[in-house]
């Protein structure tokens, strides 16, 4: 899967896990980290749909299980209760965060196809969390647009994950920013973009890698300099920036 060809004939295949993008330049290390610290704490149903995930041909889009553990994590730690996420795919990240909130909590779920999520779904209420998960499917935008016509979400939501269309990564921050609440957080997925953010201008990258790195880059220096929010950027996965919101 890498998207930057260095030219090397020798250098050893990529890691073959599925949802692999550690950014890591020791696959022999990102393979100790997920059967140290990731693979023994994993939930049962999430290993069961990152294996029915792994059979899926797009499976690439999956959320890593390091970065699943990572969210799982977060929520807990910021006690989140109403949660909303844009990129579903088959619902990895989606259950990650389902089995951290509490038996009340609500997870708005935003996705253009329902078929990848009907893929794991069976596993979602099999772990008794399918009725904390408002499901809609369509564009992201004009739902958005309705709740920020309507005074009564702004402010309402704990978490917001997205991991979605990169070249719409600004125009989600623009309505996301009023629907997150002061001192909640947004986390965008990809913001290190296969590491292409840095490489040579002649690199040979993959056609989308390269069509998207630019609305990726741009994203990055319009959160740099949003004083709304305090931001920490990882490399956990392909990059996640959490933004935490401040007025």
């Amino acid at each position: 899967m890498a998207a930057v060809n260095n030219g090397s004939e020798n250098q050893p295949a990529k890691h073959q896990e599925v949802g692999h993008k550690s950014l890591l330049q020791s696959d022999a290390l990102y393979q100790y980290i997920l059967e140290t610290s990731v693979y023994p704490r994993e939930p049962a149903p999430m290993k069961e749909l990152r294996e029915v995930t792994a059979k899926h041909p797009w499976n690439l889009m999956t959320t890593s299980a390091d970065e699943g553990q990572f969210l799982n994590l977060l929520l807990k730690l910021i006690n989140a209760k109403n949660t909303m996420e844009i990129g579903v795919y088959t619902g990895y990240s989606l259950l990650s965060t389902a089995l951290a909130l509490p038996d009340d909590g609500k997870i708005l779920a935003l996705d253009i196809n329902r078929e990848n999520y009907e893929i794991g779904l069976p596993i979602i209420e099999k772990a008794g969390v399918a009725h904390k998960i408002d499901f809609r499917e369509g564009p992201a935008l004009p739902l958005l647009d309705e709740m920020i016509a309507d005074e009564k979400f702004h402010g309402s939501f704990d978490f917001i994950f997205v991991d979605a269309d990169k070249d719409n990564y600004l125009n989600y921050h623009k309505r996301l920013i009023d629907l997150v609440k002061i001192g909640g957080v947004i986390g965008y997925d990809n913001t290190l973009w296969n590491g292409s953010l840095v490489a040579p201008a002649d690199a040979p990258l993959r056609k989308y890698v390269r069509y998207y790195r630019d609305f990726v880059l741009e994203l990055n220096k319009a959160l740099a300099i949003d004083p709304r929010v305090e931001i920490c950027q990882l490399p956990v996965g392909d990059g996640i920036t959490l933004c935490r919101r401040v007025s």
